[in-house]
């Protein structure tokens, strides 16, 4: 047995575990009970709103990757072209795959959180925990599993197995480009819709709820509380799990791919990728099992241990495991992975000391309210900036370990340095996104225990059951603002193995053109990329932001409506009219859902095809540094005012009600469409447009050979 073929099995087998480890985790939840009382009757509006919003979404998205489908089939079939063909079956597989993570883990994660809130009820925090994290579970090994399993199934089918030359080889790990491709095109679609939906509810409630009528959060006078409830599940959890499904399959197939372009070393440099994640995969599920068995009280230690008893543990078992399989003449390779998983670790807890009520820069920020809302602006965005230094620092630091640890090891064999670094840089991103199932277990968790919280308030529960919710809730705050800093951070290592992907396979259209100076700062076209690539997040974020504030601008109407022309529901003699405000946001979300998408689309193909292939490198370089750093900012510093309010909530500086907490609140409004809307999908936007280049190659020269224009 060849490693290719080893690397297959094993992808296939630990694909297959993980999956029948959701299965268990799927059927232990849904044999909990719960009583039929009011909690269940709102936890079934939110249910029915939510599958309606993905019905809707999924009919736009469905649309648009049925037609890149069809463009990349029918291109295949007219040119008899078989890797064009194998690419758009690849693509269409993907785009299945991440809609599949996506729905299964939101739906799961729905009928999760009144079941925790029915074991709350029995004062039982521990047992809630677990069923929580369980749910989150089902996210977080959907998208290991279907990922791993997604791409060995690809490889098999398309042929890796039987190569027996690089080029037959190069053949076979291509066309899985378009799985990724797939992952991506659905993954900026259900972050972005839900990013809008989420946060145009969160803002709309908030504003008129507690700003103008001083009523509290989850109160269920409020109108827009049903459309709340579900935007933390079609942003958070099925958002999240699209958006970190992309990531993982993109790292894995970007190293792959690379590696075809490496001699002699190619078929050990193929197989490493998978293995890596492969055994990452399995020992994750292991290490989750911590939460399940830990004497800890406190829900926030246990899930900030799991995770690091999970970057741990995959440290050593994979080096083990590298060993036993062969691997150790490679291990410098081993290396390069473990700096992406150190990076990741450090960009997580970057996140959380900059996001955290426990830590000072929110605490800065929760004192500075007291003075009025322009200051909880201010040192809110000085906070935001600050937070962005460090995991910055950490990606380029990574980046250069892998990078001369793979130039060393690969030139020691005797090969081409140059793509050996390329090449380790993009291990750095596998290893970054190895614990990605853990991760996404511990963010999908967050959505859950929010909706307890909520169902917890909304049906009128006795207040120390909502003392529990509220504990598990802050625990889930914290996981939050550790995923959406990994899954930023991830994204920019993600993205530079994207573009090393781009630059890798144009080797077979560039003759003799060296690759080390194709993307010269010294040549205008590359210069012109890059500011354009530069403002691209810039215009991406102010599409997503304007889309959210149009729909909140409706939404506070319809609210501000129901509270003058029924004055009973403030005095708890009327039932709101919840399907209204969910019918306003569902439809405002799905309106402004395309435009983002067509940004992401269209500009690798318009600067490729009239700058030329040079400047459309610069482009990818320049959107992969703005939206590293505009991702990061936009994803803390909303955490951050968030956080603030909840510290003034919790009773510092006067407590709810007071003129801090009022300032603290204007701050959470403003950051609620960065963090969870446009933040969050500038890591799906630079990953996209790297991974659609690279498959539009043949596209864009074909563009620039009609118009009589060079390659390059």
């Amino acid at each position: 047995m060849n490693i290719v073929t080893l690397a297959i099995n094993l992808g296939i087998a630990a694909g297959i575990i993980a999956l029948l480890y959701v299965a268990y985790l799927m059927y232990v939840i849904f044999r909990t009970s719960y009583p039929r009382d009011r909690a269940a009757e709102i936890h079934e509006y939110i249910r029915e709103a939510a599958l309606a919003f993905m019905r809707s979404q999924y009919t736009v998205v469905t649309t648009v990757f049925m037609a890149i489908t069809l463009l990349l089939l029918i291109s295949g079939a007219i040119n008899r072209n078989s890797l064009m063909l194998n690419t758009g079956l690849a693509y269409f597989l993907g785009a299945l795959s991440s809609a599949a993570v996506s729905i299964i883990g939101m739906y799961t994660a729905i009928l999760t959180n009144v079941r925790v809130l029915s074991v709350l009820k029995e004062h039982n925090l521990k047992r809630a925990l677990r069923i929580a994290f369980r749910g989150g579970s089902v996210t977080g090994f959907l998208v290991g599993g279907v990922g791993v399993l997604g791409i060995s199934l690809l490889l098999k089918l398309f042929g890796a197995e039987s190569a027996s030359s690089i080029e037959e080889l190069r053949a076979a790990v291509t066309p899985v480009l378009g799985y990724a491709f797939g992952a991506s095109t659905v993954a900026l679609f259900a972050r972005v819709g839900g990013g809008i939906y989420t946060k145009a509810a969160d803002v709309g409630s908030d504003l008129v709820g507690k700003v103008e009528v001083g009523i509290p959060e989850d109160d269920p006078r409020n109108p827009g509380v049903i459309a709340d409830n579900v935007g933390d599940n079609v942003g958070d959890c099925a958002g999240m799990g699209a958006d970190l499904f992309e990531s993982y399959v993109e790292s894995i197939v970007a190293a792959m791919s690379i590696a075809t372009f490496i001699a002699t070393e190619a078929f050990n440099l193929v197989a490493y990728p998978l293995v890596f994640a492969t055994v990452a995969l399995l020992t994750s599920i292991a290490a989750v099992q911590f939460v399940e068995f830990s004497p800890l009280r406190e829900p926030s230690r246990t899930l900030t241990l799991t995770s690091i008893v999970g970057l741990t543990l995959v440290a050593v078992v994979t080096y083990i495991v590298g060993i036993l399989l062969g691997f150790h003449h490679l291990q410098g390779l081993w290396v390069a992975a473990l700096s992406g998983l150190i990076a990741g670790g450090i960009i997580g807890f970057t996140s959380d000391y900059f996001t955290s009520p426990s830590y000072k820069p929110v605490k800065i920020v929760a004192a500075f309210s007291r003075a009025g809302p322009a200051l909880t602006i201010l040192s809110g965005f000085s906070m935001g900036f600050y937070s962005t230094f460090i995991p910055t620092l950490s990606i380029a630091l990574a980046t250069l370990t892998a990078y001369y640890v793979g130039h060393t090891t690969i030139a020691g064999l005797g090969l081409a340095g140059v793509l050996g670094g390329i090449y380790s840089v993009a291990l750095a991103g596998v290893g970054m996104l190895a614990v990605t199932s853990i991760v996404v277990s511990a963010d999908a968790y967050g959505p859950i225990v929010d909706n307890a919280a909520g169902l917890a308030e909304q049906a009128g529960y006795p207040e120390e059951v909502r003392e529990l919710a509220d504990k598990l809730d802050s625990a889930g705050n914290t996981m939050k603002s550790i995923s959406k800093g990994y899954a930023i951070g991830s994204a920019a290592l993600t993205a530079l193995a994207l573009l090393f992907t781009y630059v890798s396979n144009l080797k077979p259209y560039l003759g003799e053109v060296e690759i080390t100076t194709l993307f010269s700062l010294s040549r205008p076209d590359v210069l012109a990329g890059l500011v354009i690539g530069a403002a691209v997040p810039a215009l991406f974020t102010a599409v997503v932001v304007d889309a959210v504030t149009a729909a909140a601008f409706v939404l506070v109407e319809e609210i501000r409506r129901q509270f003058r022309e029924r004055p009973g529901i403030l005095e708890w003699k009327e039932k709101p009219d919840y399907a209204r405000a969910v019918n306003i946001v569902t439809r405002y979300a799905i309106k402004r859902l395309l435009v983002p998408g067509i940004i992401a689309l269209a500009t690798p193909i318009l600067v490729g095809s009239f700058l030329g292939l040079r400047a459309l490198g610069g482009a990818l370089l320049g959107a992969t540094a703005s939206g590293l750093l505009l991702g990061l900012f936009q994803g803390n510093v909303g955490n951050t005012w968030d956080n603030a309010k909840k510290h003034i909530e919790a009773g510092a500086f006067g407590g709810k009600g007071s003129e801090a907490h009022k300032a603290a609140v204007i701050g959470d409004t403003v950051g609620d469409p960065l963090k969870d809307a446009a933040g969050p999908s500038i890591n799906i936007l630079i990953k996209l447009m790297a991974i659609s280049s690279t498959v539009f190659i043949p596209f864009i020269i074909a563009i620039r050979t009609a118009l009589g224009l060079p390659l390059l």
